[in-house]
């Protein structure tokens, strides 16, 4: 086996300036790296993953065009103030399998639903392959930063997959990753597909919860982003993140 360290890839190759940003662009949305931390100098960066001034610079100017940190003659280079780039979706997944954590700093959920409904929706009814007029279990929450809404968060299950996990049917948070509960039951692993995107107008729900002061006859135009759960028999939840405008939000 390769043996790897923070300087080096999978295969031995030495570490580029992208995936040094990449690895504090984590520590920051993780939050291992707070607003108003000091970053590693530019020499220390080197030294800690082997590579040339050159290589950190670069690595830290992308992560201060996406606005996570900022620099200051004389005092170095510090985590920007939150909120900058926003976590929601599946990218919220990746951070609970690396972290534990459900939440970054300052990030929390409020306005819980849970609903039975006959969806009618085609890309729903579509993306889970039900006949439309089938009943689903909808849930709802708005999810904050620093107590300011970013994203309304959509997920809707079908009836197979609630047979297997009722608790999405009940009020309140649900403890675990709905994934994780339907392998242990069913001994099938749930996949994640392709997160795609698309902009449409925000509906008059939308804008109460994420909190827009816009007048009900101007047309608001959000990012909505969604991705489809499987197991090896087919869909088994969707999901729907609907961004407030001005978020900057992972796309990769």
């Amino acid at each position: 086996m390769v043996k790897t360290d923070p300087a080096k890839g999978e295969e031995g190759a030495m570490i580029g300036y992208a995936e040094i940003a990449t690895h504090f662009r984590r520590q920051i949305t993780d939050g291992e790296l707070n607003p108003g931390d000091a970053m590693p100098s530019y020499k220390e960066a080197s030294e800690q993953f082997g590579v040339n001034r050159t290589t950190i610079v670069r690595a830290y100017d992308i992560l201060k065009s996406e606005g996570l940190v900022v620099s200051r003659p004389g005092k170095g280079t510090t985590v920007a103030a939150r909120a900058a780039i926003v976590i929601s979706g599946v990218d919220r997944l990746d951070r609970l399998n690396r972290t534990g954590r459900r939440y970054g700093p300052g990030e929390d959920s409020t306005g819980h639903r849970v609903m039975r409904r006959s969806v009618h929706d085609v890309e729903v009814c579509r993306a889970l392959e039900i006949e439309p007029g089938e009943e689903v279990v909808i849930r709802i929450r708005t999810f904050r930063q620093d107590g300011r809404p970013t994203s309304v968060g959509v997920s809707v299950y079908p009836p197979r997959t609630v047979a297997e996990v009722p608790e999405l049917a009940e009020e309140g948070q649900m403890d675990r990753y709905f994934g994780d509960l339907y392998a242990e039951r069913t001994g099938r692993e749930v996949a994640k597909g392709q997160r795609t995107a698309h902009a449409r107008q925000a509906s008059q729900d939308e804008i109460g919860a994420l909190q827009l002061n816009a007048p009900a006859h101007i047309a608001v135009a959000v990012l909505v982003t969604t991705v489809t759960f499987h197991d090896e028999d087919g869909p088994v939840g969707y999901w729907e993140d609907v961004y407030a405008p001005g978020n900057k939000i992972p796309t990769a």
